[in-house]
């Protein structure tokens, strides 16, 4: 026995996995119970910088013209290491870019190129993914010389675009201003599968739209479908209906899916010249000597045209480092047919193509090949309505050129919000619907006189803070869609969605557009400013003074500025703030908060504190008494904290849900209560915040607690407000 550390001689000291396996975690011993590192993500401590580092005030430093000659040369410039198709790495940084952007769905906002996640697992070992570590490194001599000026999730992207133009696409243009993140991403739900390449995510096989929500890949550990068919086998027409569907979930109509598919592939090969067997692990799985790299061929060449990604072997097009028409020109000039790639998948290849159209050889000039297709791309022209789009862009390649480079800009960016955020020398004049423009407010109108009109409307605080409430809910940090900014909580969809009560949103606007033409406010700035007076009135009634910080200067925006459809996937179906749940999920009520919390960017600190004051306050949907744990409602005080806590309670199961607190002693029934309300004062995590606020001596700093959070709310969309 080694007496100094109590450790049995010639044993390790340390338990062996403790700090890299999750066996033994809470989660694995516990897995019924609430999650809530959903808000733990991205902790400031794993930041290297500290809080005073401000990127989007460093970038505006960077030689922007310098970095982009110094990607173009390295498109060009082999490495012995891991050399160029044809001396040019513009497939391999678009491929990456491409890969870095993709994830991104819709439906929550989710994935996306805007954090330089590709850097992290899952994404730096997808299958999808083999080899884009290579490109990354690539890139480190340029990250290295530009350093803080630069992330790596501008990196990324950026290198995709230069990669186009320097084979001769010009660019619709660029902008900085991407953050990147020090963690991977567990926030995101990739699908349930627990093996690569699986597929369980449809209800049926038959039907592309029964795919699960927010998915919109159709395989654990793809971008979007499989390049070889439907579950791997060759079938344009049905590939086209899984293309349709995920390109929709990324937010892409038929031509934008057209001139990417066209687009993407009209530069650069596939690579599948030899066996997977004999690719080593991922970059995760693989061993220390790898220097973080993985998929290394250490059984073969493995390299240029002996290469192994996908599959798939051979090019797209005859001239993979132009960019032309030529995509367009095989698809229409030849027949093509089944056959199998030397690492034996599926592609499509051209019946009897002439020797000049014939790609020729990465490394050697003097071999050419066969070009190939994969089943997606064969779906552009057995699909009707694609191959419509395609033959528009083969007799017009200048159309194909422009729709594509506006694609691909709406691909790499729309995960950045609002233009407002864009920075740098290229960012495009033009306002683009899916940007969500908002014209610009004024914020030099009289504040304190537009108030005192508002406190005079004779409006219930429920009414203003509730209204001002579900106007900025809408926001997810996710993608910076959505937020109080633009008021479009008055137009459709949103003033029709039932979770913003219509005939209430209805009856408190009548009231409030007046004072905001009157006021010569945006009606975005009286909705908050009517709810932070809302919290200060309440804050009055529980014996706290406070003054609710505003900023004026939003704006409104206008239909034609609205998308409408583009707005359906921000619609509420929950709201544990607010104590409503549209109908029976799968999901509990209290895991629909913690993803709607996580979406807004709050701790779980901040959510407990809202979710006190918002009952107190008053504000359930409809009215409801669920959760209301005072006799005096209306007031922002810890009361909904003290009788949770309160050990002379004790809760009863009614129905659907709903439970009911009674006195200990007598049975008497005191108060209802919904699961989301239970839930903090069952979950450990949860009620510790609870019983910090139940406190005696806590009430008045649960009010500033409570106001801080609803301003980090109320401004999450106020990007004009960033440095």
């Amino acid at each position: 026995m080694d007496h100094k550390t109590n450790v049995p001689a010639g044993k390790c000291p340390i338990i062996h996995g403790s700090n890299t396996i999750e066996e033994n975690s809470v989660t694995e011993w516990w897995p019924n119970s609430l999650k809530l590192g959903i808000l733990h993500q991205h902790d400031t401590k794993t930041n290297p910088f500290g809080e005073e580092f401000d990127y989007r005030k460093a970038v505006k430093s960077l030689d922007v013209e310098a970095l982009k000659a110094d990607l173009k040369a390295l498109m060009t410039e082999s490495q012995d290491w891991w050399p160029a198709d044809w001396g040019h790495y513009g497939g391999l940084m678009i491929r990456m870019a491409w890969h870095s952007a993709g994830t991104y769905r819709t439906a929550d906002g989710r994935g996306g190129g805007g954090t330089g996640n590709q850097r992290f697992a899952p994404l730096n070992s997808w299958p999808d993914n083999v080899n884009l570590d290579k490109a990354r490194r690539l890139l480190w001599p340029i990250k290295k010389k530009y350093g803080n000026k630069l992330s790596w999730a501008d990196l990324l992207i950026l290198a995709g675009t230069m990669a186009y133009e320097s084979m001769g696409l010009p660019s619709y243009g660029f902008g900085f201003g991407r953050e990147d993140i020090w963690a991977p991403e567990e926030d995101i739900y990739w699908g349930s599968e627990k093996e690569w390449l699986a597929r369980d995510r449809y209800d049926s096989e038959d039907e592309a739209d029964s795919l699960e929500n927010p998915l919109a890949a159709v395989q654990m550990g793809l971008i979007y479908v499989n390049p070889e068919g439907v579950n791997g086998k060759p079938d344009p027409l049905k590939t086209a209906k899984e293309v349709r569907e995920t390109f929709y979930r990324m937010g892409m109509d038929d031509e934008e899916t057209v001139a990417l598919t066209a687009g993407g592939h009209t530069v650069g090969k596939a690579h599948g010249n030899g066996s997977a067997d004999n690719l080593g692990p991922d970059p995760e799985a693989a061993g220390i000597e790898e220097a973080g790299l993985g998929w290394m061929n250490n059984k073969s060449r493995g390299v240029g045209h002996d290469t192994v990604s996908s599959g798939l072997e051979g090019a797209w097009t005859t001239h993979p480092t132009k960019w032309d028409n030529g995509f367009f020109y095989l698809l229409f000039t030849y027949d093509w047919e089944l056959r199998k790639s030397p690492a034996g998948a599926w592609q499509w290849e051209p019946i009897d193509i002439t020797n000049e159209d014939m790609p020729v050889d990465a490394e050697d000039a003097s071999k050419r090949y066969s070009p190939m297709m994969t089943d997606a791309d064969m779906a552009m022209v057995k699909d009707p309505i694609y191959r419509e789009i395609s033959k528009k862009f083969y007799e017009d390649q200048d159309y194909f050129s422009k729709v594509f480079a506006r694609a691909w800009f709406k691909l790499t960016h729309r995960d950045m919000g609002p233009k407002a955020r864009y920075l740098g020398p290229d960012v495009p004049k033009e306002d683009l619907i899916w940007q969500d423009p908002i014209p610009a407010g004024n914020d030099s109108y009289d504040v304190a006189a537009a108030k005192a009109k508002i406190a005079q409307s004779g409006l219930s605080v429920a009414d203003m803070v509730a209204t001002a409430w579900d106007s900025a809910r809408t926001y997810r940090g996710s993608d910076m869609r959505g937020g109080a900014n633009g008021a479009r909580i008055r137009l459709s969809p949103q003033k029709d969605w039932a979770g913003n009560e219509p005939e209430r949103l209805a009856r408190v606007l009548s009231v409030l557009e007046p004072i905001a033409q009157e006021s010569g406010a945006s009606l975005a700035d009286i909705i908050v400013l009517a709810g932070n007076l809302g919290i200060e009135q309440a804050a009055k009634a529980a014996g706290v003074s406070v003054t609710v910080p505003f900023a004026a200067g939003r704006g409104d925006a206008s239909e034609e500025m609205t998308d409408a459809d583009s707005f359906a996937v921000l619609e509420p179906v929950h709201d544990g703030f607010r104590n409503w749940v549209k109908k029976d999920y799968v999901v509990s009520p209290e895991e629909m908060l913690l993803d709607r919390t996580q979406l807004m960017g709050l701790t779980a600190a901040e959510m407990t504190a809202l979710i006190g004051g918002m009952r107190v306050i008053g504000t359930n949907y409809g009215g409801t008494s669920h959760g209301v744990l005072t006799d005096n409602v209306g007031a922002l005080s810890t009361d909904f904290f003290v009788n949770l806590t309160d050990m002379a309670n004790k809760w009863v199961p009614a129905s659907d849900g709903i439970y009911e607190i009674q006195d200990r002693a007598s049975g008497k029934t005191k108060w209802t209560a919904s699961r989301v309300d239970l839930v903090f004062g069952s979950n450990s995590i949860l009620r510790a915040y609870a019983e910090h606020y139940a406190q005696d001596d806590n009430g008045e700093k649960f009010v500033k607690d409570f106001v801080a959070a609803w301003s980090k709310v109320m401004n999450a969309d106020r990007f004009d407000l960033e440095g």
